[in-house]
Order: C-alpha cells, then sequence, then structure tokens
C-alpha cells in the first residue's frame, strides 16, 4: 500500500479533510438547537421525565381572554334549525306550497334536490314556545335546553359556502373547505399550549345516534402542517380508551421508564445531527404517553361521581361512548384544564323520516348538553370555559321528496342555520341575526365561519390575524385572510 494510501485510511485523517467550512457551521447551528433542546430537559436521574412539554408560542395570548377552554358539542350531519330553534309562523301558513323564486334567488343545490320538480314548503310539525327572561323560541323537542336558555347565546345567522358534508364539516374544523389544515384544537394547542402537563391540550369524544350517520374522519382533529404534538387525541369507550397507551404484558413500569430514558437518549443525539423539530415532538409524545397511563384512568372514573349527577346529565351516561357520558367526561376534563374538548355526535343528516329521527337524537343530546352547562356553571366552571353548539350546515325549509301531514326530509342548507355559545365572555340570554320570515335567507347580523373562528380565538385572548404559521412560502391561520369579531355576541 502507498504511503498516500495510508494516510487516506487513517480515520483521524479522514475525519479532518471531510470537516469544510460549511459542514462546520452546519454543524455548530445544530449544536446551538441541541442546547436548547437540552434544556428543555430538565435535570436528574430522569431528564426526560422533566420535559416541559407544549408552552405554547403566544405566551399567554395577545389580550385577557375571557375564556380558558373549549368544549365544543358538534352535531354532525347537519340539524334542522328550523325544528329546533328558528321559529318561522310562515311555513304554517304555506305549508305545501311551492317555495317562491324570489326567495331562492338561484342558489345552487345539491343533486339530491336540484331536480326535484316541486320543492313544497314544510311546516314543522313540533310546537315552539319562548323560555325564560329571554324569551327565546325554542321546540318542544329540546325541553332541557328550553331551561338554560338564558345563559345562552342563539347565533341565527351562521352561514358558509359549503353545501355537502365532507367539505363544510372540514371547513368548521379546519377554517378550509379543503383538507389538509390545521383543525381548531390544533391551532389552540400550537398558539396557547396546555395547562394540564399529564393530559393533551386537545381531546376528542366521538359518539352516534341510532340513524345512518355521515362519516368523520381523523384528519378532522389532524395537526395538519403544524408539528405532531399538537394533533387532537381520541379517548374511545372500551378497555383502551387510547390504543397502546399501556405497557406490554411482562414489561413493567420501571422497565418501561428505563426504556423511555434510552430512547431519549437516542432521539437527543438525533436531534443534535438533523436538527428536525418534530423529534421534539417526538419526544414530548412519548413522555405525555407515559404520564397518560395514570392521568387518563382517573380522569375517565365515570363511577366514582354520585347519582345526583348522573340524574342531570341522564341515566345513558352511565354507559360508555354515549353522547350523555362524553358530557360528563367533557367536563372532567374541563376540570383537569384539557384546552380543547371536541365531541362529535353523528346522526343528524335527515333527508327522510325527519320528525321520528330528529326526535331521537334530541333524545340523546338535549338533556346531557343543558346539563353539562348547568354543571359548569354550579362548579364555578362556566366563567372561563367556553361551550359550542352546532352542525356544519342547516335544512332546507322545503321538503325533500314526498310531503305528508306527518313525514318529510329537508335537503342540505347552507345559507343560515344556528348554533349556540354559553359561557367565558358570551352574551348570555341574547339573540344574534334574523332569517326572513320563510327561514331561508339571512335578514341582519350575518356570521360566516371565518367570523365565528375569529371570535372564539377572540374569547381566548388571540388576534386572530397575528396566530400563524409558514408553511411552504406562506402565512397561513385558522381565519385564512377573512374573519371579523363579531361583537354584538360578546358580553
Amino acid at each position: 500500500m502507498s504511503r498516500q494510501k495510508k494516510i487516506l485510511a487513517n480515520p483521524v485523517v479522514d475525519h479532518l479533510n471531510q470537516v469544510n467550512r460549511r459542514h462546520f457551521l452546519s454543524k455548530m447551528s445544530l449544536g446551538i438547537g441541541s442546547m436548547a433542546l437540552g434544556s428543555l430537559m430538565g435535570c436528574g436521574d430522569s431528564p426526560i421525565l422533566n420535559f416541559a412539554g407544549n408552552a405554547g408560542i403566544l405566551n399567554g395570548g395577545h389580550i385577557p381572554g375571557k375564556a380558558k377552554r373549549i368544549i365544543y358539542l358538534f352535531q354532525s350531519g347537519g340539524p334542522s334549525q328550523l325544528e329546533l330553534f328558528d321559529h318561522k309562523p310562515m311555513l304554517r301558513k304555506m305549508h305545501g306550497e311551492e317555495l317562491p323564486d324570489s326567495i331562492r334567488q338561484g342558489q345552487r343545490l345539491t343533486g339530491m334536490t336540484s331536480n326535484q320538480k316541486t320543492k313544497p314548503l314544510a311546516a314543522p310539525i313540533y310546537d315552539f314556545g319562548q323560555h325564560g327572561e329571554s324569551g327565546a323560541w325554542v321546540s318542544n323537542l329540546m325541553p332541557h335546553t328550553s331551561k338554560i336558555v338564558d345563559d345562552l347565546c342563539f347565533i341565527k345567522t351562521m352561514h358558509t359556502e359549503a353545501i355537502n358534508h365532507d367539505p363544510a364539516i372540514t371547513f368548521f374544523q379546519t377554517g378550509s373547505q379543503q383538507p389538509g389544515r390545521p383543525s381548531m384544537g390544533s391551532w389552540l394547542s400550537y398558539g396557547l399550549g396546555s395547562s394540564n402537563q399529564n393530559l393533551p391540550g386537545f381531546v376528542v369524544l366521538l359518539s352516534r345516534g341510532a340513524q345512518r350517520p355521515q362519516p368523520i374522519y381523523s384528519r378532522l382533529w389532524g395537526n395538519g402542517f403544524l408539528a405532531s404534538l399538537h394533533q387532537g387525541v381520541q379517548l374511545r369507550s372500551g378497555k383502551d380508551p387510547v390504543l397502546y397507551l399501556q405497557n406490554p404484558d411482562g414489561l413493567s413500569t420501571q422497565a418501561r421508564r428505563q426504556m423511555l430514558d434510552k430512547l431519549a437518549h437516542l432521539n437527543g443525539m438525533h436531534q443534535q445531527a438533523l436538527g428536525d423539530p418534530e423529534i421534539d415532538s417526538r419526544i414530548a409524545q412519548y413522555e405525555m404517553a407515559y404520564r397518560m397511563q395514570t392521568s387518563v384512568p382517573e380522569a375517565l372514573e365515570l363511577d366514582k361521581e354520585p347519582d345526583s349527577v348522573f340524574e342531570m346529565y341522564g341515566e345513558s351516561a352511565r354507559t360508555p361512548g354515549t353522547y350523555a357520558a362524553n358530557c360528563l367526561l367533557a367536563r372532567r376534563l374541563a376540570e383537569r384544564d384539557v384546552r380543547f374538548i371536541q365531541l362529535y355526535h353523528l346522526g343528524w343528516d335527515q333527508h327522510s323520516d325527519l320528525p321520528r329521527e330528529i326526535s331521537s337524537q334530541c333524545r340523546d343530546t338535549d338533556q346531557a348538553s343543558a346539563a353539562l352547562v348547568t354543571d359548569l356553571k354550579q362548579r364555578g366552571l362556566l366563567e372561563d370555559t367556553l361551550v359550542i353548539w352546532g352542525g356544519e350546515f342547516g335544512r332546507t325549509n322545503y321538503s325533500q321528496g314526498s310531503l305528508t301531514a306527518d313525514n318529510y326530509g329537508r335537503d342540505h342548507h347552507p345559507r343560515c342555520f344556528t348554533v349556540w355559545m354559553a359561557g367565558a365572555g358570551v352574551k348570555a340570554g341574547s339573540t344574534y341575526g334574523a332569517t326572513d320570515e320563510f327561514g331561508y335567507n339571512i335578514q341582519n347580523n350575518p356570521v360566516h365561519v371565518h367570523d365565528f373562528h375569529a371570535t372564539i380565538l377572540h374569547l381566548l385572548g388571540v388576534d386572530h390575524e397575528k396566530l400563524t404559521f409558514k408553511h411552504q412560502g406562506r402565512r397561513y391561520r385558522l381565519t385564512d385572510v377573512h374573519g371579523h369579531v363579531v361583537k354584538g355576541v360578546l358580553a
């Protein structure tokens, strides 16, 4: 072997030959990043055990916020505002008559009714009444909600461009009809972080009615282009509320701790070499999962609630996975300072057999929704908890398909529908906006989905125009380039 080949075979010389100016500066920059990572890891025999987790980039928000957390009761499928909250006597007067063209104004329809020759107006078969000091109109389908109307703010003029379920739900959850954007809960986790280091800052609970529900997808609580640390965690009913959370058979807690410490050390080396921020998320998620082995079972111990609580929420609250059980669990998570608690209740898509199916949905949800607001108020939590109830769009004032005396259906209607809010910073006992006498168009004070999101963020102390994330050369936000705070709903 020649002298030249011997020098190149020397590993020290070979390493020195590879260290050029670019490589040196690159390693120095990654070293600074690794020191920052090390500062997050704390100290002690198990440094990663004290990992700081997700503190949020806003350090408390832009302005003082009234709300600390959100419970979003999303009614998937599009509840009919005309059967529940938007009382329209004109529909009784003109029941069975054709919807006037001057009211429809050429609005596009779904393929389910666009070719329907007649569109007869359908009056709801349920009675309405005024309730509370506010005199809010509520259907007799919602007897429990009618008792708390003075705690609620009804928005009668929500509207959206989306006319089908998937884009409409995606719009409400992410601010875009196109999938791939971060969900609202992920934005809040990114901006405000978590107040409880032993539970996720964003939790998702699912329930379904007896009808044929429209499917929903896990991307609705996804992190999009934000770090995976901010995605929602679905809690399931059954033996394992979070999949793969518990230790496998034969693995002790001490062994799990040692494994995580070693894994964190390896991930730290990987972070030092690559500087990938997703590695930080991976470390934080492993540590959160370790802490959740204790915190999640404790939070889910509904059987420790007194009988009086189950009487309030309804007996179905004793059955895991029901809407009532999820509402009760939402209160327990709110007590533990989970930032964003998202409930989805499926089954509100009544294109036919509406009277029977919507009454079933209301039996599932009315008592528990009202109980949640009442329970939070009694415990002093409603002052800083924002509760939201609503779906992705409303329903048409005309019948889809045949119309009989006691049976009809309604198609999707994005032009105007009702949601309600309660709690922190919301004007209780109020109604914002009004629709026309047919319940088809907005008469005053429209509220777009972007306005709705801007208002929610404002209640949390966040300026929606300043919570941004740069992705692919552009700064994104939940409200895109739109949205105004609806001051008329603020206390």
